[in-house]
């Protein structure tokens, strides 16, 4: 396996990292200046502008990536290109833990300045998650696939079992399942926004789609094409046909692009199989397109790509203090909010963003690549 083989395969991964991250960007720079137009999960398609819908069914992309990429990054680390195959349960342990640590602490207060509610959302799933492959990394590789396979097409099936407050299984259900409360009380909230057990499916199957990564890339190309075409078709036939895989089914509206809106109104919290289809099928296209992109616009995104953590931490905490100088010096504009009136400026603020943030995160890129200092990994 050649060098500029392997090291092709590295940047297409952080060019599909670092795409996800400038959508990420937008719907947090969202999140902060157009929180008065709120969206449920799903959307109403009633209430929803065109624009703010594609805008958030653009971010449905972030999660599916970053998990499976986990999971294939997981598996990259446990079969170096060029040295001895080793384990990765160390690995994801440590980092695990270690994602968990992070969301209850820094990226909490990042939020809301605050630690009254700890938000329970991706990078904690994230961690959960990894923490789940290392203790299933035992058993065979055509088990972790079925397993995968199983959790992501079969956990819509579970949607119809719920507990309330106080029954046994609440609060093992409201982790894995059903987006709910963990602890309400005067001092502490705790809030799971992002439920893991689809998110497991969906480790796995990034794990187990690491071989892809020994192929040639010609052949690699080929079974990235065939996943990707597969999984599209695949929705299109389920969700075309309200057959199974979505708790909302869609329906003709007055406009093409109203039933357009509908018939891509997916279910995020926990993701549903028509979710995790479209955006993992997207994904395999894009994976297999990227490893022939070779030009500067690519190479901002493997920059940003390349030190995801680092730059989920920084963009927080600027949109903290960016969100918290505008309320200082203009006051609430939106009831208790302060926001922006049209959805154009929240493409404005993420393009600025996007650019002043590139040159942090590339020193940062490059000095973690020149560094030897192993806290720098998980980063």
């Amino acid at each position: 396996m050649s060098e500029t083989l392997v090291k092709k395969r590295i940047d297409a991964i952080d060019m599909m990292r670092g795409l996800v991250i400038l959508l990420m960007l937008l719907d947090h720079v969202r999140e902060r200046f157009y929180l008065h137009m709120q969206v449920s999960d799903p959307m109403d398609i009633a209430i929803t502008e065109p624009g703010l819908f594609f805008s958030r069914f653009a971010a449905h992309f972030c999660a599916p990536v970053f998990v499976f990429l986990t999971g294939l990054s997981a598996w990259l680390y446990a079969h170096p290109a060029q040295g001895v195959p080793r384990s990765a349960r160390q690995f994801l342990v440590k980092r695990g833990l270690f994602l968990v640590a992070l969301e209850i602490t820094l990226i909490t207060v990042s939020w809301m300045g605050s630690y009254q509610t700890i938000w329970l959302q991706v990078i904690w799933a994230i961690g959960l998650s990894m923490l789940a492959l290392a203790a299933l990394l035992a058993l065979p590789y055509r088990v972790l696939a079925l397993l995968g396979l199983l959790i992501v097409f079969g956990h819509n099936a579970l949607t119809p079992i719920n507990f309330i407050p106080g029954d046994w299984g609440y609060s093992l259900w409201t982790i894995l399942h059903d987006r709910n409360y963990l602890l309400q009380s005067d001092w502490l909230t705790i809030r799971v926004s992002y439920p893991v057990l689809p998110w497991i499916g969906v480790i796995l199957l990034g794990y187990v789609a690491g071989p892809l990564y020994q192929m040639d890339a010609p052949v690699r190309r080929q079974w990235l094409l065939r996943l990707g075409t597969g999984a599209l078709l695949l929705v299109l036939l389920l969700r075309g046909f309200n057959i199974y895989g979505e708790t909302l089914p869609w329906q003709l509206q007055a406009s093409a692009v109203a039933s357009l809106m509908s018939l891509l109104n997916f279910t995020k919290y926990p993701p549903s199989l028509h979710f995790l289809l479209i955006t993992l099928g997207a994904m395999f296209l894009l994976l297999a397109q990227m490893e022939r992109w070779h030009n500067k616009a690519t190479k901002v995104l493997v920059t940003f790509g390349s030190v995801p953590m680092f730059f989920y931490i920084l963009h927080l905490y600027v949109l903290l203090a960016l969100y918290s100088l505008c309320f200082m010096v203009f006051g609430a504009n939106q009831g208790a909010l302060f926001g922006v009136d049209h959805l154009s400026l929240i493409w404005l603020i993420t393009l600025v963003l996007a650019v002043v943030l590139y040159w942090p995160t590339k020193w940062f890129s490059q000095y973690k690549h020149s560094s030897r200092k192993t806290w720098l990994s998980y980063l």
